[in-house]
């Protein structure tokens, strides 16, 4: 009942919700000459170099696939959807800090915070994925149906994240080493997800290490759906799935006991 309180006072707020998302898209470009037109400028480019560098110069191979574009799409599906969830997660575990003014101004409801954090990183991701899935439309390689299984792969990252996030929000606050480690944290999680290396490529050893990693499926089910035009392994998914509840519910938990107390740490 507690949650679903939250949740609506949540929703009455969301004209200062959406407000907010609309005045950081604006304000990135406010004194740029070419304005929103970057936002599809700097992920079009990335896409071409990634095409172009790993494709044509490089003559990148992904193994087992015959298509000259395979391991651009392979990088693309695993860093696009990975720099959603770092930017989730980076921007959430110091939301509370950053707004600190704002907080000790004005009364409304402090989650509407991680809320705005995730429609501005949700913002972007869908013009520069909307970008991506028109280069795999010209190029031929769109996954047809197969491409709609996205969208719940795409919930349960988002819902990691933003559990995650929320958890290391609170306690950002009053630690606030835990922004910088896991700022470190981040990069390590990088590179022991498979976003710019197959699976196969690891020893069979390493392989078993992935286990313990939430965002390894997740990736990983991008890719089968974006490379391989295939469905997921959705049983793959649960432990992320559940793990992302775990997370959500703790979030909220630590919000609810500690928001008194974050106003005088701010």
């Amino acid at each position: 009942m507690v949650i679903l309180g939250r949740l609506r006072n949540i929703a009455n707020y969301r004209g200062f919700i959406l407000g907010s998302v609309q005045r950081e898209f604006q304000s990135k470009y406010r004194n740029s000459i070419l304005g929103a037109a970057w936002t599809v400028l700097n992920p079009l480019a990335m896409i071409l170099v990634y095409t172009v560098v790993f494709a044509q110069v490089m003559r990148s191979r992904l193994p087992g696939s015959d298509s000259t574009f395979a391991y651009s799409i392979y990088l693309c599906a695993g860093v696009l959807t990975w720099n959603l969830f770092a930017e989730i997660t980076s921007k959430a575990q110091s939301v509370f800090i950053d707004n600190a003014g704002l907080i000790k101004k004005i009364n409304f409801p402090r989650l509407c915070l991680p809320v705005i954090v995730v429609l501005n990183a949700g913002l972007n991701f869908a013009i520069i994925f909307a970008l991506f899935t028109a280069f795999l439309v010209i190029s031929g390689n769109f996954p047809g149906w197969t491409y709609f299984a996205v969208f719940p792969v795409l919930a349960v990252q988002v819902l990691l994240a933003i559990g995650l996030g929320m958890v290391l929000a609170v306690l950002n606050v009053f630690f606030r080493d835990v922004g910088q480690f896991f700022s470190i944290s981040l990069q390590f999680w990088f590179w022991f997800t498979p976003v710019v290396y197959p699976v196969k490529a690891l020893p069979a050893e390493a392989r078993g290490l992935l286990d313990w990693n939430p965002m390894a499926p997740v990736i990983m089910a991008y890719q089968d759906i974006l490379v391989a035009h295939k469905l997921p392994q959705w049983d793959s998914l649960l432990p992320a799935l559940g793990l992302a509840c775990i997370l959500c519910l703790l979030g909220m938990q630590l919000f609810r006991k500690r928001a008194g107390e974050m106003v005088d740490e701010l």
